[in-house]
């Protein structure tokens, strides 16, 4: 299975995955380096909207709404 991880490489050519990934045996990558630097903080954005989305999704209604898309265990 291919998959892509967030990772940080260093001005040392060190990489850091962003998440722990556990593998059942060491694997080969390809690593595509991007112009942008990383993200350091949180968006302000997300941080502000945060408590006004949790105001619509955190109803009943919302609840009944997406319930189909819930596992039946």
């Amino acid at each position: 299975m291919i998959q892509t991880v967030e990772a940080v490489i260093d001005e040392n050519g060190r990489v850091q995955l962003l998440e722990d990934e556990r593998l059942p045996e060491a694997r080969r990558a390809l690593v595509t380096i991007l112009e942008e630097e990383p993200a350091t903080e949180v968006s302000e954005t997300a941080l502000l909207s945060e408590q006004s989305l949790a105001e619509d999704w955190n109803r009943p209604e919302e609840d009944e709404a997406w319930s189909h898309l819930q596992q039946v265990q």
